[in-house]
């Protein structure tokens, strides 16, 4: 099936890895080229596939030249102390529709995790997303995403469907499958109240630009909670990457965009990330191409270093800690992994569907927050959630 759907990698772009040192991820990774067809998938971890679609943007076309702008480079990058088979699939071809891409990624990212490889897919514009999302619709679970993004893009679900509000088409869409959703970096200054107030009412997490970069730290315990990681290019300040056709001097710095897909790729959770909107048509010097490359790199630095914890480890094996609130009306538990550091608080969901979250992720901060008779706003939202 996947034959009928991806193209290989450029001819000229594989041509130039001859020339690259051996120990490149252009020399070492598996590639899909016209002569050999797709690699054998046995094994493999991680799988890159671009996608050059660009139709549901209306502000940023020229995005779906992306994928064959950053591969070059990708491959530059030196192979980590990775023990991770990668594949790079090459190319979705673009469907004769805007429906027959979106269609083509679900079944391309359906495929991959059914194998138990994880995507990392190369946009395009963000209404991708959506497209990915739908790959999860006959996994039987539910879905936490996050973006990394200036904006919602909650957008008029009754609009024609696009990277403006392909979030409201996720929300609304049978299948019902997401769970929640959590914003990193949004700016006020682009979102209109009525959607800040939506979002408080779905009970979804919403963290601001100026909030995050004083603590970037805490983006480690919200990513590690996804199961999709969706970023928006547009989200980092326009002088460290200036390729979107609307960029903002505000946003994330280079440093700050590759540790937060470093901590993507921490999660042992997560199982999909996705880059977009991307637009070489208005990068310099190959700036941004380049920024998104050594994410990527950083990405798949944290998938190597994950450290197999929770739901992948019994909460049993941890270290509990118990927090009376309110004279003890109320109690919280903590519980820490010896292995990683790393906090959780269990949350009291009892419908079946969303078993898989009553462990929710935190930081030392939020247990802290306890200790002192704060309730984590992640815990009342989660648990709102779920009633």
């Amino acid at each position: 099936m996947l034959n009928d759907i991806l193209s290989p990698i450029p001819a000229h772009i594989v041509a130039a890895l001859e020339d690259l040192h051996p120990g490149t991820l252009g020399r070492r990774i598996k590639l899909h080229q016209e002569v050999d067809g797709i690699p054998e998938l046995a094994d493999v971890q991680i799988g890159i596939v671009g996608v050059m679609e660009d139709r549901g943007s209306r502000f940023n076309r020229g995005s779906a030249e992306a994928p064959d702008a950053i591969r070059p480079y990708l491959y530059q990058l030196m192979f980590g102390h990775w023990n991770l088979d990668i594949v790079d699939l090459g190319n979705i071809y673009r469907g004769e529709t805007l429906e027959d891409s979106v269609a083509a990624v679900r079944i391309v990212v359906e495929e991959l995790r059914k194998a138990d490889i994880l995507p990392v897919i190369i946009g395009g514009s963000q209404d991708m997303t959506y497209a990915a999302y739908r790959g999860y619709d006959n996994l039987e679970q539910t879905v936490n995403l996050v973006s990394v993004d200036q904006r919602f893009d909650l957008g008029q679900h009754t609009d024609t469907f696009g990277a403006h509000n392909y979030l409201s088409h996720i929300v609304l869409n049978k299948p019902y499958n997401l769970f929640n959703f959590a914003n990193l970096g949004y700016q006020s200054y682009f979102i209109p109240p009525e959607e800040i107030d939506l979002m408080e009412r779905m009970h979804f997490e919403t963290h601001r630009i100026g909030k995050l970069r004083n603590e970037i730290s805490e983006v480690e315990s919200i990513v590690r909670d996804a199961d999709m990681l969706s970023f928006d290019m547009n989200a980092i300040r326009q002088g460290d990457s200036p390729a979107h056709g609307q960029p903002s001097p505000n946003g994330f710095s280079g440093e700050q965009a590759c540790a937060i897909t470093r901590y993507a790729g921490l999660s042992d959770k997560l199982s999909c990330f996705g880059l977009y909107e991307l637009n070489p048509s208005f990068d310099f010097q190959g700036m941004s191409a380049h920024l998104a490359a050594q994410m990527i790199w950083y990405f798949i630095e944290g998938v190597q270093q994950r450290k197999g914890d929770y739901p992948f480890t019994s909460k049993k094996d941890y270290t509990k800690f118990t927090v009376l609130i309110d004279e003890g009306d109320l109690e919280l538990i903590f519980y820490k992994s010896p292995l990683s550091e790393r906090w959780w608080i269990e949350v009291p969901i009892h419908q079946s569907q969303h078993q898989r979250h009553t462990l929710i992720p935190c930081s030392a901060s939020d247990y802290q927050a306890a200790m002192e008779g704060h309730i984590p706003d992640r815990w009342w939202k989660a648990q709102q959630r779920g009633l």
